[in-house]
């Protein structure tokens, strides 16, 4: 769950629990004056935890070289996010700890590296965190073994296979093939 070589300072099954431990990694490397950005990862669900927002609030005020991206499928485990967040997109929410929010398709892989290489800049630069949104999409249940647990279906076969037709593998070969960067071979 942690590979301290490249960087990863760990995980944990807390909900938002690696959004200060984020903060902190991006503390401790303002003040070694290195160029390191933290990254936290986090989903729609842990967006309402009140260490997210209190991480983000202290990021904001020191300027820290961290980036909160939210990885909202749009389910907290069995729950629509659209129940449970107030706001249209949860980067919105960015906009009251003065930082900048992106929301991006998150099965767009070429937008997703362009969206987290402008906000890692940006941290290098001095200039502190900014949250990105990645709306994207769960295709299976949020853990094996869910179905035994719930057994009342919270969402239809009809809107996975809708939510399949994005399917970010699909849209990356289909741009490679289309811009002529790779081969179908090559590809395969």
């Amino acid at each position: 769950l942690a590979d301290y070589s490249v960087g990863s300072l760990g995980e944990s099954g807390i909900l938002g629990s690696a959004v200060p431990t984020a903060g902190g990694a991006a503390l401790g490397s303002k003040l070694q004056g290195n160029e390191k950005v933290a990254i936290t990862f986090f989903g729609d669900g842990a967006s309402n935890e009140g260490a997210v927002a209190e991480s983000m609030n202290m990021a904001a005020i020191w300027k820290l070289p961290v980036i909160f991206l939210c990885e909202n499928n749009q389910y907290a485990v069995t729950s629509p996010s659209k129940d449970f967040v107030a706001t249209e997109n949860i980067s919105d929410r960015a906009a009251g700890y003065d930082i900048p929010g992106v929301l991006v398709d998150g099965q767009d892989v070429i937008a997703m590296y362009e969206t987290a290489s402008q906000a890692a800049d940006r941290a290098r630069a001095g200039q502190g965190p900014s949250m990105i949104e990645a709306k994207t999409y769960r295709f299976l249940d949020h853990s094996q073994g869910l179905d035994r647990i719930i057994k009342i279906p919270y969402r239809t076969q009809e809107e996975i296979d809708q939510a399949k037709l994005r399917d970010p593998i699909d849209i990356h070969r289909e741009r490679l093939l289309s811009q002529g960067i790779a081969s179908q071979e090559e590809i395969d």
